[in-house]
Order: structure tokens, then C-alpha cells, then sequence
């Protein structure tokens, strides 16, 4: 997890790392490009295809990183 953390804030350009229980919502810096960046951060670091349908139903971290471990 604490990998997935440190590569999520450096896609979003995040200062400091998040709870992995912060809202999505909550995250200013989550948006149309960060959502494109981590889908193909899933792809290329974790080999993990994401489904939109999957990416849609997230609203925290943790849901994020859960959707790697498939």
C-alpha cells in the first residue's frame, strides 16, 4: 500500500501523502487526467487492466488500491 500511495500522490502531484480513506471527492487534484493517469499507472506499474464500470464505483483511496489486487 504504501507504494500505491507514493506513486498515487506523484500522478496527482500531491505534496503530502493522503489517509487511504480520503474521499476521492474530497481530492481536488482528482479529475478527468488523474483518472486517465491512474488507469494507465494500473497498467504499467501493476499489469492490471481497470474497468470503468470498477473505477466508477470507487470513492476512496483504499477502493483504488483494491482494484489492483484483482
Amino acid at each position: 500500500m504504501e507504494q500505491f500511495l507514493q506513486n498515487f500522490c506523484e500522478i496527482l502531484e500531491l505534496d503530502a501523502i493522503p489517509s487511504p480513506d480520503k474521499l476521492l471527492s474530497e481530492i481536488e487534484e482528482w479529475d478527468s487526467l488523474a483518472i486517465v493517469s491512474f488507469v494507465a499507472m494500473a497498467d504499467l506499474k501493476y499489469q492490471e487492466k481497470i474497468r470503468l464500470q470498477d473505477l466508477k464505483k470507487a470513492t476512496t483511496i483504499s477502493d483504488l488500491y483494491a482494484l489492483l489486487q484483482n
